[in-house]
């Protein structure tokens, strides 16, 4: 009888870490933690891009949770997501702040080829898709009315559409910007331009071919998220998908309008990991185990009493260390509001989640759904089997060494089951998710299955 994927990923599941035998269940009264020992390295280097999403590195610092667990760690920013995926390959950082797309990328082989693994997920939503204001400007005419006069949100694709035939009948490119080939907001903006039928354009590497441009309506180009606002402002890009503080600084500068959050796109959706090496987290278990203690304490923290810490959390954040953007643009997102239009404040307490929903866990469908994209566009040329999607997954997340993390948090009395009570008998599968912005619906279970229901985008069988 044919194995289903979420039996096989249960199996792998079932592994040794640090003595600690955990199953595909957390916190079940037949599961005893051995005590955790000290961490073999306990002077650590991590890396970041300046994005509020880094947010659980810079609290755990901050609020002593890594010294809590004998960690006495370096925080570090980094010039552009190449070099922070580098260092850690080379072993310039022991760890750090990464888009959930880098560990998964490196393991196939895409772009540089190693073995990044997460045993943490750092959060929720965060990012959005801002154009600038003479593009709102023509959009704007295209999208429905609220009573107040309002834009309707949330704004489809459909309303810059005749926007880019415009410009592509006048022979002008329409460009955009996102800051990495595997990078949530690559996907996410060619998830949202291909719900309103602009083609964002495939990659064939079995050609050469790494620009993501063969048949694209819409260009589509590597920025560093710092650099987004000042390049959209010079006219280089017309738009561009990035994570905060980046999309509201355009509206503080009053040079763009935020028109959608990848909350609209995909209610919910996963963003930032934490990667180490393979053989980091072999070579030191324990401290791979403490390291994730500390930043689920720091994402909780984050999400504290409806995000009662959120105006603290922003303080740090705006230090020149850390995110380095004025208090009141990080504010403008982080402590659950988001302002589109300049003006046009709305309430969104779920822009930014660390630690509800489940949000810390390492999913395999959420790396599933990685795949899935990176296969729609080309980034892998040929068809896979289901079950070589479950196996990639079950390589690069480990939600084994989260659970090791989090039950000896319980046994510790530092954390209660409460806060994991969501995650007793979890699979690492999420329920079908029905909220994205073209209503289709995602099983990690079956990705072929989902590749295949999208009208633009590669499906079985076909190849460039």
């Amino acid at each position: 009888m044919k194995t289903t994927l979420k039996n096989e990923c249960k199996k792998l599941c079932r592994t040794v870490i640090a003595g600690l035998c955990i199953s595909g269940s957390l916190l079940t009264s037949s599961l005893q933690a051995a005590e955790l020992g000290y961490p073999e390295k306990e002077e650590l280097k991590f890396g970041f891009i300046k994005l509020t999403d880094m947010a659980p590195i810079a609290i755990a610092y901050e609020k002593g949770f890594f010294e809590d667990e004998g960690l006495y760690v370096t925080i570090e920013s980094q010039a552009n997501w190449k070099v922070l995926l580098d260092g850690v390959i080379d072993g310039r950082l022991d760890g750090a702040h990464m888009l959930a797309g880098q560990p998964i990328a490196a393991t196939i082989g895409y772009g540089t080829k190693a073995e990044i693994i997460t045993p943490f997920s750092m959060d929720l939503n965060g990012n959005a898709i801002t154009v600038s204001n003479e593009i709102w400007k023509q959009m704007k005419v295209n999208i429905p009315k609220q009573a107040d006069g309002r834009p309707v949100h949330p704004i489809k694709a459909d309303a810059l559409k005749p926007v880019v035939e415009k410009y592509l009948d006048e022979g002008k490119p329409f460009n955009m910007g996102m800051v990495f080939p595997v990078s949530t907001h690559n996907y996410e903006l060619r998830y949202w331009l291909a719900a309103g039928d602009i083609h964002p354009g495939f990659y064939a590497p079995h050609k050469g071919d790494t620009s993501g441009k063969i048949d694209a309506q819409v260009l589509l180009s590597v920025t560093p998220p710092p650099q987004m606002p000042a390049t959209m402002e010079a006219g280089t890009i017309y738009g561009y998908c990035v994570g905060e503080p980046w999309n509201q600084q355009a509206v503080f500068k009053g040079i763009g309008v935020p028109v959608v959050t990848d909350y609209e796109i995909w209610k919910n959706n996963p963003e930032k990991v934490f990667g180490i090496t393979k053989a980091f987290a072999e070579k030191y278990p324990n401290t791979t185990i403490r390291l994730t203690r500390a930043l689920i304490r720091a994402a909780k923290w984050l999400d504290d009493n409806n995000n009662a810490n959120r105006p603290e959390a922003v303080k740090i954040l705006s230090q020149s260390n850390y995110v380095g953007a004025d208090y009141d643009v990080i504010a403008n997102s982080m402590t659950g509001t988001f302002e589109y239009e300049k003006g046009d404040v709305r309430s969104v307490p779920d822009f930014n989640v660390f630690f509800r929903y489940n949000a810390t866990y390492p999913y395999y469908s959420d790396a599933i759904w990685y795949l899935t994209q990176m296969r729609r566009w080309g980034q892998i040329s040929d068809d896979m089997p289901d079950s070589w999607y479950k196996a990639i997954a079950a390589k690069v997340y480990r939600p084994d060494i989260y659970m090791a993390a989090a039950q000896s948090l319980v046994d510790d009395k530092i954390l209660s089951k409460s806060d994991f009570s969501d995650l007793v008998g979890e699979d690492g599968f999420r329920a079908p998710q029905k909220h994205f912005i073209d209503n289709i619906v995602y099983d990690g279970t079956e990705p072929n299955a989902y590749i295949n229901k999208f009208k633009i985008g590669l499906k079985a069988g076909e190849k460039l």
